[in-house]
């Protein structure tokens, strides 16, 4: 009796499991999740107007940035660390000697229009920049026609250099533009060509249309997603991106606020509380790869010769609270910067000592050189000369702010400092080397070398400001640039790192962040550290507006990313 009734009790708890299987089966089939879906425009405000919505002409004008990063796509490009990865071209290898640059092209790519990319289109848009009337930023022209370009085939380009240059691959970053529709053309005729407004590109968005109000973007339908390996939807959900173009950054927040927009494209620390008290806009910050710096004119003895002495440039960094000036000047958005090569790099020095505020230091600085209040007005002087001058800044109330701020805390050091600011002349001032002190931002991608910013041949014309003369720095950075192997030359730049924390050449400040603001209906939307502004559309393959109800089963083989409710949240 015993026994029969233990095999019915195990049958009936059998019975029990598999109806309490079936029931999760159903239930599971049955449940449902949200997941993305395609459609809807997203409308986004810029401060500014397109111009050239160009890639060898757009340096000029954030908003002709943005345009082309979406537009079109250059033989590499940078990815969330500042390195470079692959995007026309599939792959490419240097030369032991530096000299030579070969790429090999992806052989699936078109144009918008749908004719085929090759090397002729690639050899074609070198050419324009090596041009002698070429319109576009210096920059560019100086250096490509330091190189020869060779189509080797149809899908292979060799770039041959006259002397070795590690940054050589971060140019090739720049867009390249079709040959069959410009081919007709000299450079000097790039400025007034109907191709600036009616662009034909590769990349994952074409121009629809365009005026001095807004310009409407919608997906290439020919566009092969170029993510260096990593997996992403080749056609956005997005059926669009429409930018509204307004005359300030103040007129994005009132625009949002009417209902304009639904995505402001920067926020400037200024308007940062007033973006962050509105409930529906989501603030995503992210850091920009490059700092802000204090160039010192160490080449005008006239006008400032004190800071020829390594003694007062040092305790003018010591003398700032640099910290502070971020979270009051700037409002937080920013991150206290040591050193020439940016934090992150394989050739950053984090064994060297950064230099913290330290008042006391600074003072004793000071007063060993010498500057001295001896009249008591509040101001160090020394041999009847008072330690004052001038710091120049563009006229971003960003810059106009940071400046003020540092020229505060200098005084309360005893020293004299008078910000002036100025708009487009800042350019021309500081190439021309007519300043004592001046604020810029400087963005730095790609390949660490410092070359360009502090060897002794850069003084003259190139951007060596600040007009650093230290040939122990300069060697070091000579000999790096004819080493491929990545420890020695990380040990070259430490000894360079090491040389200018001593003689402390320039105030480098801060990394600067990047705010963007979009409103809580658009999903999805993440950004990382980013080289330039136009950086934060780098995921824009995977912002959504739309979503759509699937089973939980059906839904559980998407990415988890993409499921309503997974992901990391912005801040409000």
């Amino acid at each position: 009796m015993g026994r029969y009734i233990r095999w019915q009790a195990l049958i009936a708890l059998s019975g029990i499991t598999l109806v309490g299987v079936v029931l999760f089966s159903i239930a599971l089939t049955r449940t449902t999740v949200l997941v993305p879906d395609e459609g809807g425009i997203y409308t986004e405000g810029l401060a500014g107007a397109p111009q050239y919505v160009n890639p060898l002409l757009a340096q000029y004008n954030p908003v002709d940035q943005d345009l082309v990063t979406l537009i079109f796509n250059g033989l590499t490009r940078t990815d969330d660390q500042g390195e470079l990865e692959p995007d026309l071209a599939l792959r490419w290898s240097v030369s032991p000697d530096g000299l030579s640059y070969l790429f090999h092209l992806r052989r699936s790519i078109r144009w918008s229009d749908g004719q085929p990319f090759d090397a002729d289109d690639v050899l074609f848009t070198i050419n324009l920049m090596q041009d002698p009337e070429f319109p576009g930023v210096p920059y560019l022209s100086e250096l490509w026609r330091t190189v020869s370009v060779e189509r080797v085939d149809a899908y292979t380009i060799r770039f041959n250099l006259q002397e070795p240059l590690p940054t050589f691959a971060d140019y090739t970053t720049i867009g390249i533009v079709p040959k069959h529709v410009l081919g007709d053309i000299s450079a000097r005729d790039l400025l007034t060509h109907p191709f600036n407004m009616q662009p034909i590109g590769t990349g994952p968005f074409l121009l629809e249309n365009i005026s001095a109000e807004r310009a409407l973007l919608v997906p290439n339908p020919r566009y092969v997603s170029l993510q260096g390996g990593r997996v992403r939807r080749e056609q956005p959900y997005l059926a669009g991106i429409e930018f509204r173009f307004y005359p300030n950054h103040e007129r994005l927040l009132t625009a949002f606020q009417a209902g304009e927009i639904q995505g402001i494209g920067y926020v400037p620390p200024y308007l940062f509380p007033e973006a962050a008290a509105l409930d529906s806009l989501s603030l995503y910050s992210a850091r920009l790869s490059g700092y802000q710096i204090v160039y010192l004119n160490l080449q005008d003895p006239q006008g400032a010769p004190f800071f020829q002495d390594a003694r007062v440039r040092r305790a003018l960094l010591l003398a700032l609270d640099r910290q502070t000036l971020i979270n009051e000047a700037l409002n937080g958005q920013g991150i206290v910067a040591h050193g020439p090569i940016r934090s992150w790099s394989w050739a950053y020095d984090s064994q060297s000592p950064s230099i913290e505020y330290d008042p006391e230091q600074a003072e004793a600085l000071l007063v060993g050189a010498n500057w001295l209040d001896t009249d008591g007005d509040g101001i160090r002087d020394k041999n009847g000369r008072p330690l004052q001058f001038t710091l120049l800044t563009g006229d971003d109330p960003v810059f106009v702010g940071l400046g003020r701020a540092m020229a505060k805390q200098w005084a309360a050091h005893g020293l004299s400092v008078q910000v002036e600011s100025l708009g487009a002349g800042l350019s021309d001032r500081l190439r021309a080397r007519d300043f004592q002190s001046v604020l810029v931002e400087l963005l730095i991608s790609g390949d660490p070398d410092p070359y360009p910013l502090w060897h002794q041949t850069q003084i003259e014309g190139g951007q060596n400001y600040g007009g650093w003369d230290n040939r122990e720095a300069s060697e070091a950075l000579e000999q790096a640039r004819y080493l491929n192997d990545q420890d020695q030359r990380k040990a070259l730049y430490i000894q360079f790192q090491r040389i200018f924390a001593q003689e402390t050449p320039a105030l480098i400040i801060a990394y600067p962040a990047y705010t963007y603001a979009v409103d809580e209906s658009v999903r999805n939307v993440q950004i990382g550290p980013m080289v330039s502004p136009s950086d934060r559309f780098r995921t824009i393959a995977d912002w959504y507006l739309n979503t759509r109800r699937v089973i939980l089963a059906e839904a559980q083989r998407a990415p988890e990313s993409q499921i309503e409710g997974s992901g990391p949240s912005p801040s409000h």
